[in-house]
């Protein structure tokens, strides 16, 4: 199952993935995230120590989590700031945290947290506005090698029909 989370308010854009996947018959769930409140990691660790698996922040992310943890694909749809993506992009990433243990590991020359869960979820990023593609597909390919999965890549708005030729 391939999980679309779309943090911007242009909806349009979740309807023109849906037209390129839809022949394809990719079972895909489309959260429209724009208006729900996803707050930022604080740190506390809670999701680790105190309640394995579940963040202490109580907002509407809790569910966004749940379809990560069973997704064969997240895609990420953001806004960018500064050449990055949007700080409620941002959240999304950062908050994928409780799949994760406190645990680590070498993974060749490299320390890793031991994963929570057997299932991966590959990761995929879509921005709507100017970015530094190059490090936005750098930083992809980091953010899925710390949750032992693959990086789909990161696309802009303009190059979503290729996007959409990675979703399965």
């Amino acid at each position: 199952m391939v999980l679309i989370v779309n943090t911007t308010k242009d909806t349009g854009i979740t309807q023109e993935l849906q037209a390129h996947i839809g022949n394809k018959g990719i079972e895909a769930q489309i959260v429209e995230a724009g208006d729900m409140k996803i707050s930022h990691c604080i740190g506390c660790n809670y999701c680790w120590l105190k309640t394995p698996g579940v963040c202490s922040i109580k907002d509407d992310y809790e569910e966004i989590l749940k379809k990560i943890i069973k997704a064969d694909q997240l895609w990420v749809i953001s806004d960018t700031a500064l050449g990055f993506i949007d700080h409620k992009g941002k959240n999304i990433f950062d908050r994928i945290l409780p799949i994760a243990t406190m645990y680590l590991k070498f993974k060749g020359d490299q320390m890793r947290h031991v994963a929570r869960y057997k299932k991966r979820t590959d990761v995929g990023l879509i921005v709507t506005g100017e970015a530094d593609m190059d490090y936005l597909k750098k930083w992809t390919v980091r953010c899925a090698l710390n949750f032992e999965s693959e990086s789909l890549g990161a696309y802009s708005k303009e190059s979503i029909e290729e996007a959409a030729a990675c979703m399965s």
